[in-house]
């Protein structure tokens, strides 16, 4: 795996930790383990085996991990990974199929480099392979996808104003990549992520030709000193403006 680009590296991650979550989950219950412990387990594990590569693969980098502990290092450094060993621990440990690894490469604050697996459905999307978005169906009406348990105030607003339709998924990254594939057309939040949850989907959704940027349409910009990320947009470009217009008469 040493002589892999970027790219290949952030997909073979994403794909491999993927592998041993799918794995991990099987084991454990067929142990009978409850949904905690799944679910505590795949973080952990993942994390560890995504360190332990990053740090064989790219030493020179820093890495943010969710389950890692911060080191300003990452700050001077032109080059970041983001990562999130588990994206959506509470469908993990319920056996759904809504979660997601997350890998991306930030250079310069850019999300440049990433990739979002999908290990339940033995998928992976990456800018190594950038998707295609499937057609849009004429006359179908827009599709926003939000959380299984909560969708923020905007994404009802936005909802309201363009006569969409809501479908719930789980984890941040099965809600991003919904839009990559063609499920949904519009993915907005407000209520507040870290980088680790949208850094690979943004890469992703940029390399497929989507529109990604913060509910006020400036660009999402990565590796800051203060992790929190409250905000985004992913959609397809033709819902760019109005949902902004949308947004902005909110604030």
């Amino acid at each position: 795996m040493t002589a892999l680009d970027d790219h290949a590296v952030a997909e073979q991650l994403a794909v491999d930790a993927g592998k041993l979550l799918v794995s991990l989950r099987a084991d454990l219950t067929l142990k009978g383990a409850d949904q905690r412990t799944i679910k505590n387990a795949g973080d952990r594990e993942s994390h560890v085996w995504l360190m332990e590569k990053l740090a064989e693969l790219r030493p020179e980098d820093p890495v943010l991990s969710e389950e890692g502990r911060d080191n300003s290092h990452r700050l001077s450094s032109s080059r970041a990974w983001i990562v999130d060993p588990l994206d959506g621990t509470r469908e993990y440990g319920e056996g759904r199929e809504d979660w997601a690894v997350h890998v991306a490469l930030a250079i310069d604050g850019e999300p440049t480099i990433g990739a979002v697996s999908l290990p339940s459905l033995d998928l992976v999307l990456s800018t190594a392979n950038p998707p295609v978005v499937p057609e849009r169906p004429e006359g179908q009406a827009p599709r926003l996808v939000v959380s299984r348990s909560r969708a923020p105030f905007v994404a009802h607003a936005v909802a309201d104003e363009l006569n969409a339709e809501f479908i719930q998924m789980g984890s941040a990254g099965a809600k991003a990549m919904a839009v990559v594939l063609g499920i949904a057309d519009i993915y907005v939040h407000a209520g507040g992520q870290y980088e680790w949850d949208n850094c690979a989907p943004a890469a992703v959704a940029l390399a497929a030709g989507l529109h990604a940027s913060r509910i006020d349409g400036s660009p999402m910009r990565y590796n800051n000193p203060d992790p929190y990320f409250p905000d985004l947009l992913i959609c397809r470009k033709e819902f760019a403006d109005q949902t902004l217009e949308i947004i902005a008469d909110l604030m």
